[in-house]
């Protein structure tokens, strides 16, 4: 498991930037555990989805994210920003296993279950890596999504994270199409 060096110091410059020209709003941040292992999973509207969501806790969060970017002088970036590479062109078992070692290690992944941004098209079916790591590792998924719109100084962006839920169902298909109930309710709140 790399370190996230480049992450730790990228951070407050991050939450500087988000605090400064997008002004999120958070809710439900409490729902983040401080000290254990928790898988964050939810809605992916925008390519600044991590920006927001590195700003939102201290922790560092290692994200599953597309194989596409780590092409030239971005892999050195992107690698030592402790971000887990994906293969989405195939199931990557390599990223589940790297992601779970993250997991054992009292560490948080935030994964966007939707495999892309939506574009406007709605919640998209969910992939099952959330609930797979969550069930392999004992770990608990915080949901979260993340409504408004980006934009600079705008006042309508919030991420609320909703409570920690549990993976007791040894069906994946059932305890994802739980998760996504939970997030897809949570957008109508």
């Amino acid at each position: 498991m790399k370190e996230a060096r480049l992450y730790r110091f990228a951070r407050p410059l991050v939450k500087i930037f988000t605090n400064i020209f997008l002004h999120p709003k958070y809710e439900g941040l409490s729902n983040i555990p401080s000290d254990k292992s928790i898988i964050l999973a939810g809605t992916h509207t925008n390519i600044l989805d991590c920006l927001v969501l590195m700003s939102s806790t201290k922790r560092s969060i290692h994200f599953l994210a597309k194989d596409e970017l780590w092409k030239g002088p971005k892999k050195i970036i992107f690698a030592n920003m402790g971000l887990i590479p994906v293969n989405r062109r195939t199931k990557d078992h390599n990223a589940i296993v790297q992601a779970e070692k993250y997991l054992n290690n009292n560490s948080v992944i935030g994964i966007f279950p939707e495999g892309t941004t939506e574009k406007g098209r709605g919640l998209l079916p969910f992939k099952k890596g959330a609930v797979k790591m969550a069930k392999d590792t004992n770990t608990n998924i915080v949901p979260f999504v993340i409504t408004g719109k980006y934009g600079l100084f705008s006042n309508n962006l919030k991420i609320k994270f909703g409570e920690p839920i549990e993976i007791t169902n040894s069906d994946l298909d059932i305890e994802n199409d739980k998760l996504r109930t939970i997030i897809q309710n949570m957008l109508g709140e």
